[in-house]
């Protein structure tokens, strides 16, 4: 009986010696077949390809011409890290399939914001806070900041810590439609907070720092819904969100034009519908500033709000002075 066990065992391991040995020949053959081809995936950005497939491919054929080579004189790794030093490349990696062709995948860097510095010099930022140069392809529609106070590579403490404030503010603009587009520019004080200048309505929208980010965005949307359905969205000169639960608004002059406040109320309420459209790329009805227009766009925007944007829904309280506010 025990022979017979042996004999198995034998068999077996003839067996797996030989599974070996063909697999390695198969391997050593793979090897020296030459490149068939090279496929290129990118991926990581929503709206924009600053590196495309042909970038990709000149890149490589730079760094090591690949053209007849064989699959084992093809350095992938290497070929990685050059690819990696490419400023919109946040990561590679290559593989060759089992047809000899090599699979490349890049991923592609999100740009969250484009800074202005205060010597007029500009750079993108992604969403890890990675400075990005400008791209003679395109321009990214991304939310545009102005007058930070530095363009060195290497910042100190304080921009760097102004810099998360940028990206955090970036990141949260470009995830929603309705910021994306209500938003025009966002403004960098001398003292290291933000002003937000919107794209309807004519007040400065006091931000303070880069913290809290959702909640003051969010009170301040809940803000539109609220005050400027019954008071006119160019009401208020200044607009300020830095506290906890309140909106506090600086009155306007009585020199304001009832038409520029229904213009304007029109413009915000095809704005805020949009946000649920969106995603349907949906045209909105032309803006019309009659008081039947005015109160059909109210019932719309009630509707559509209140299916669409139960999370911004938080109770605060609005603060209205008249005088004008100073800044902390």
């Amino acid at each position: 009986m025990n022979w017979k066990k042996t004999i198995v065992q034998v068999l077996w391991l003839l067996l797996g010696v030989g599974a070996i040995v063909l697999f390695g020949a198969a391997m050593i053959q793979k090897n020296h077949k030459v490149l068939a081809d090279i496929k290129v995936e990118i991926t990581g950005a929503d709206e924009h390809l600053f590196i495309d497939e042909k970038d990709v491919k000149d890149l490589i054929n730079e760094h090591s011409n690949l053209v007849n080579k064989k699959v084992n004189q093809i350095d992938l790794k290497a070929i990685e890290t050059e690819l990696e030093k490419t400023p919109w490349v946040k990561n590679a990696e290559l593989f060759f399939d089992n047809n000899q062709v090599l699979q490349v995948r890049i991923e592609e860097r999100q740009p969250v914001g484009r800074v202005f510095t205060a010597t007029s010099s500009s750079f993108y930022v992604d969403s890890s806070g990675v400075r990005l140069p400008l791209s003679d392809k395109l321009s990214a529609r991304v939310p545009m900041f102005t007058n930070f106070p530095s363009d060195k590579e290497v910042m100190a403490s304080s921009d760097s810590e102004l810099l998360k404030g940028v990206v955090d503010i970036g990141k949260f603009i470009t995830a929603d439609s309705f910021w994306r587009a209500q938003i025009e520019q966002v403004y960098i004080t001398p003292q290291g907070t933000f002003e937000l200048t919107p794209t309807v309505g004519n007040q400065t929208i006091v931000f303070g720092d880069g913290e809290d980010v959702e909640r003051k965005f969010n009170n301040l949307y809940t803000f539109y819904k609220k005050a400027w359905l019954q008071n006119g969205i160019n009401t208020y000169s200044k607009l300020d969100v830095r506290f906890e639960n309140q909106v506090v608004g600086v009155k306007r002059g009585a020199e304001i034009s009832v038409a520029d406040t229904a213009k304007a109320n029109a413009a915000i309420q095809a704005l805020m519908i949009g946000k649920a459209t969106m995603s349907t790329k949906a045209t909105m009805p032309a803006k019309d500033s009659s008081s039947t227009s005015k109160e059909k766009g109210k019932n719309n925007l009630k509707s559509s709000l209140t299916q669409n944007n139960k999370k911004r829904s938080n109770p605060f309280s609005i603060v209205k002075k008249s005088s004008p506010l100073k800044n902390n």
